[in-house]
């Protein structure tokens, strides 16, 4: 799932009318998912958050900064926050099946369009920055809004797109691409807020100011105070006090999980306060998390206690959950705090009860059919051999294959999660072939399209089967793997999983043959054939051993 999330900040805080009609563009934009709006009175500024698929979330953020302009007056404006224009930033963040440089591609999209279709200066910021001179917000922001006449005249500071030419209503925006910030908060069993001061100071990047004995502070040759460095790189943390919960509390801000994740943070803050006498209780999350971060905490901790990590995603977002108390508080709810979850399809057939399933599939429903029942089966193929891990990871008797085992159940939960998207997947090619087939068919043009989107839907249609066909080698290699070296009274589990690819392989395969005769590129349809035989006869060999292997093993114990 390709997700990007987008938060401009607009110069309007107090006016709630105005607000509404710059959200109500966001809202507008189908597939894009307007997650908070948060308004600021003294700092008569509003930091909007959306969510959704890259393109979609780029049309959303012109629409509000098109809507912004026309109901924001700069030379009207004022408050406490710096500030350049009516959308004063914007900028696009990776969340998933994004990178940072695709994000980087969006905001210089975005850039162009606001400044050739609004005629408003752009500049680029972080990621996006065309200099290095540019890359710091502040420097960008310099002189802010009432500087902007000089500014676009200098010849340093043209704008990156649009016009050199101030807009006294609109005035410049800067776009960027940068990291998610994860907003975390550990909580303390005191109220001393002396001690969530302590480790804030000594956890975030700044650190603190450094002192001599007589407790003064240290300076350069330059007369600038000089810092001790704090232990995480992109932290920033203060430490506060909960008139709520009658308690201090380290707040943090994450600026790139991906350098400095939140259980490493939890796990130091809770050693320092140890070593003043306190205790961490648990913590809290101030928004979203994405699920990467998640996952890689649920694995920490996982490690940390000597168990396999290839269990099911579900588990490894418990395992986080509780480790880092994250129900300290209130409790935590997966489905609202992690931004992957904002987005799970309410029709997915996996999400379906087994008997719902079945029944559907038992009806003359055009879909689902074979090719969806053949991922199941390679999703189960995956289960299997990850269950048989997981039944032999730290099991006496079986140390040696306690490493081969990790692996194995990594390697299984990543196929049987792609398995059983490729159920979906699917059903939902089969239904665009449809879709294509009763395109209208009048006139030569219309039916020239109708053709070549029955061909481009018919080849999607067909490369989803073969890459279930793909993916059931991976899986009877890996029913394999825990056959010969997993757990022996977990055995004939590793036979079906070998039985389950193989037939998910034979079922992949004539969900591809099927295909072919629909499809005009002559090219694709031999190649295709040909690749599909050679991995379908891997599979069935592959699995025919390991069912032997099994069997033989079943007979030996006996």
């Amino acid at each position: 799932m390709k997700l990007v999330e987008c938060v401009p900040n607009f110069s309007e805080g107090r006016d709630m009318a105005r607000i509404d009609l710059i959200t109500k563009e966001i809202s507008g934009v189908d597939g894009v998912l307007l997650l908070d709006v948060d308004p600021g009175k003294d700092t008569n500024r509003t930091v909007v958050t959306m969510i959704g698929p890259p393109d979609e979330v780029v049309e959303a953020a012109f629409r509000a900064i098109k809507k912004a302009s026309e109901v924001i007056d700069m030379a009207t404006h004022s408050g406490a926050h710096a500030r350049m224009g009516a959308t004063d930033v914007c900028p696009f963040v990776p969340v998933s099946g994004v990178t940072m440089e695709e994000c980087v591609e969006l905001a210089h999209r975005l850039g162009k369009r606001v400044g050739d279709e609004l005629g408003i200066p752009v500049y680029f910021y972080e990621y996006a920055a065309s200099t290095p001179k540019r890359r710091n917000l502040a420097d960008v922001r310099s002189g802010e809004y009432e500087g902007l006449p000089e500014k676009l005249k200098d010849p340093e500071w043209q704008p990156d797109c649009g016009p050199a030419k101030f807009l006294p209503g609109a005035g410049a925006t800067a776009v960027s691409a940068r990291e998610f910030l994860i907003a975390y908060n550990v909580n303390l069993n005191t109220r001393n807020t002396r001690v969530a001061k302590e480790i804030a100071f000594a956890i975030r990047e700044k650190g603190r100011l450094k002192k001599d004995k007589n407790n003064k502070i240290v300076r350069d040759e330059n007369g600038n105070s000089v810092r001790v460095p704090g232990i995480f790189k992109e932290c920033k943390a203060v430490g506060w006090y909960m008139d709520d919960f009658g308690r201090a509390q380290v707040s943090i801000n994450l600026t790139n999980y991906k350098i400095t994740p939140p259980h490493l943070v939890f796990d130091e803050c809770s050693r320092i306060a140890a070593e003043q006498g306190a205790r961490v209780t648990g913590s809290e999350l101030v928004g979203l998390i994405p699920l990467a971060a998640m996952v890689e905490a649920g694995k920490y901790y996982l490690k940390k206690m000597g168990r396999i990590t290839g269990v099911p995603e579900s588990e490894l977002i418990h395992i986080a959950s509780l480790s880092m108390g994250l129900g300290d508080l209130y409790p935590f709810e997966p489905g609202k705090k992690i931004i992957e979850y904002q987005f799970k399809r309410k029709d997915s057939l996996v999400a379906m009860p087994a008997t719902e399933f079945c029944n559907l599939l038992s009806t003359d429903a055009p879909a689902p059919g074979g090719g969806s029942v053949a991922a199941l089966c390679g999703a189960l193929s995956g289960s299997l051999s990850a269950m048989v891990g997981a039944l032999t990871h730290g099991k006496k008797g079986y140390e040696g294959a306690f490493e081969d085992m990790e692996e194995v159940s990594l390697l299984a939960q990543n196929l049987k999660n792609e398995f059983l998207a490729d159920v979906d997947r699917d059903t939902d090619a089969f239904n665009r072939v449809m879709d294509a087939m009763r395109m209208k068919k009048k006139t030569d043009e219309e039916k020239a399209a109708r053709a070549a989107m029955i061909e481009e839907m018919t080849i999607e249609a067909t490369l989803v089967p073969f890459n279930v066909l793909k993916r059931t080698v991976e899986a009877a290699g890996l029913a394999r793997v825990v056959c010969e070296k997993g757990n022996r009274n977990s055995v004939s589990d590793a036979g079906v999983a070998a039985l389950a690819a193989r037939t998910a392989a034979e079922g992949a395969y004539l969900n591809v043959v099927i295909n072919l005769p629909g499809i005009v590129d002559e090219r694709f349809k031999k190649d295709t054939l040909e690749e599909a035989k050679k991995l379908r006869a891997e599979a069935v060999k592959h699995t025919e051993e390991t069912v032997r292997i099994a069997e033989k093993i079943i007979f030996d114990q006996g």
